[in-house]
């Protein structure tokens, strides 16, 4: 097994029109890692992995995948990948469909493999286009395995799904990624993120903002929260409170984000009586708005 890693981009850019989509992004992914691609609409994530999978070229910089040029990956089945847009092939089954695509490959997975990892053992007689939605999008999740690839690349993989069907296809993919495979997915749901991913990249104006673990992320935004009740009291000077490291104020309650919640709260209590004072450690959700905030145009 070499030590090459799977992913890499260095400087990369991308503009389209006025818009620098990819704004000179480095970022290495190592063989075996489960990483997710954080980020709003329009951030660059799909930009991002269209330069991955060699979809479009980058204007600057360089991206290689397994110390070979994307396309050349792509070719040799090392690389799967499940984008947003597809439709179901009508009047082939299950079975039909990745065997056809697994014969496009050198070295294909055993369709019944592939059909296994992806809980469609018990689909593969039927038909891809009278299946649910779920159902449909494991199909998807068969096909990006049928080349026998080291690398998946997951585009919002789980959109429109209910919380069953999402369940079913995590449960899949981390069967995928047990085998020392190596998963690059972007993703809306935060919390699938925080669950699946070894590693978690923010990306946002084609900058990465963050690079870490969840926890790291977590800590990064100002590793608690402590709230309460203003009651009409001033806001000035929270700022200045040991540990924190950025405050919200919404409506009559304050939202203390900091890197030390014991020193924070003896600091308030310190001063006049402190209303429903709630203590709790940041969530994902909480980091991406912090990490993020900078950039975002929000009402004041």
């Amino acid at each position: 097994m070499t030590n090459e890693p799977a992913v890499v981009f260095e400087a990369t850019t991308k503009t389209y029109g006025g818009v620098r989509a990819v704004d000179g992004i480095d970022l290495t992914v190592r063989r075996g890692e489960t990483v997710a691609l954080l980020g709003r609409n329009g951030a660059g994530k799909s930009t991002t992995i269209g330069l991955l999978l060699g979809l479009d070229d980058p204007d600057g910089g360089r991206v290689s995948l397994f110390g070979a040029a994307p396309a050349r990956a792509v070719e040799a089945g090392q690389v799967g990948a499940m984008l947003q847009e597809s439709r179901p092939v009508p009047r082939v089954t299950v079975r039909e469909l990745v065997s056809f695509v697994a014969r496009t490959y050198p070295s294909p997975l055993p369709v019944a493999e592939a059909l296994g990892l992806a809980g469609l053992t018990d689909l593969a007689g039927r038909r891809v286009d009278r299946l649910s939605g779920g159902q449909v999008q494991r199909v998807r999740f068969a096909v990006a395995l049928a080349g026998n690839p080291e690398l998946i690349v997951l585009d919002e993989p789980t959109a429109a799904l209910d919380v069953e069907a999402r369940q079913a296809f995590w449960d899949s993919m981390r069967g995928y990624a047990r085998r020392g495979n190596t998963v690059l997915f972007s993703t809306h749901y935060l919390e699938e993120a925080d669950a699946h991913a070894d590693r978690i990249v923010v990306i946002d104006r084609g900058r990465i903002l963050a690079d870490g673990t969840s926890e790291e992320l977590k800590r990064a935004a100002g590793g608690s929260l402590v709230s309460f009740d203003l009651a009409g009291g001033p806001t000035g000077g929270l700022t200045l409170l040991p540990g924190v490291t950025s405050v919200e104020i919404r409506g009559d309650r304050a939202r203390l984000h900091t890197a030390d919640s014991d020193a924070t709260v003896r600091a308030l209590a310190a001063k006049d009586a402190i209303r429903r004072l709630e203590v709790a450690p940041v969530s994902l959700d909480d980091a991406f708005l912090t990490l993020t905030r900078p950039t975002l145009e929000t009402a004041r």
